[in-house]
């Protein structure tokens, strides 16, 4: 039986190392596709590369990263302190790059065009919808509208996890037997993760939730 073809959208961090191994769950045939955008996380990237080799899959590493002029004011992309602390906090504002998901996105889905595939699979999750307006359920659905027309074939935008935070997401991985040691978090691209940037405070409260220890080193935890 003939597998559909879907793109993953996949970062190698800890939500979309999750959502890439429940496309492969569900049977689908998954290409998987990353973006250089010139974050200073480059190591989530490294992540990426590994899995999808060991995993034996068509990954696409795409370097968009000659857009960064257009991308400036956020810490991930220019020579900007990351902040330390929770999501909530409205210091995590400086973490926002202009318009990335719909950059994303929209490449993803010519991508997926081109191989005849109906779906984009994106890891967007409610721990990120306070700060990141491209990570909310209404860009979402205004997202797929686009993506249904923009084409003579219509892709569709799936967000299996939209509605549910990192704990939850790290729950249903536990479930399928994930090493996270696989993903990397971490806003700070240095050796160890920092512990204090936003997506590590989450991380880690991820874990925590869930009574298991982050197999990742931490430089301060």
């Amino acid at each position: 039986m003939k597998k559909n073809k879907v793109i993953v959208i996949y970062s190698g961090g800890m939500d979309s190392f999750t959502v890439l191994h429940k496309a492969l769950q569900e049977g689908l045939e998954v290409f998987p596709l990353t973006f250089n955008y010139g974050q200073r996380h480059v190591k989530e990237i490294e992540s990426a590369r590994a899995v999808c080799e060991t995993l034996k899959l068509d990954h696409q590493l795409v370097d968009i990263s000659t857009i960064i002029p257009l991308l400036q004011g956020s810490s991930l992309t220019s020579d900007i302190d990351v902040p330390e602390g929770h999501y909530a906090e409205q210091s995590m504002q400086a973490t926002v790059v202009p318009n990335r998901n719909m950059i994303m996105l929209s490449l993803a889905i010519a991508y997926a065009v081109s191989k005849g595939a109906d779906t984009v699979y994106f890891g967007a999750h409610a721990g990120d919808h306070a700060i990141y307006p491209d990570c909310r359920p209404e860009f979402v659905e205004k997202m797929n509208e686009v993506a249904k027309i923009a084409n003579y074939q219509a892709v569709k935008i799936t967000t299996p996890y939209l509605n549910q935070d990192k704990s939850q997401i790290l729950a249903d991985g536990l479930k399928m037997g994930l090493d996270y040691s696989q993903s990397w978090t971490c806003y700070n691209g240095r050796e160890k993760s920092c512990g204090k940037c936003g997506s590590c405070i989450e991380r880690l409260e991820a874990f925590a939730k869930n009574s298991v220890i982050d197999p990742l080193a931490y430089e301060q935890h």
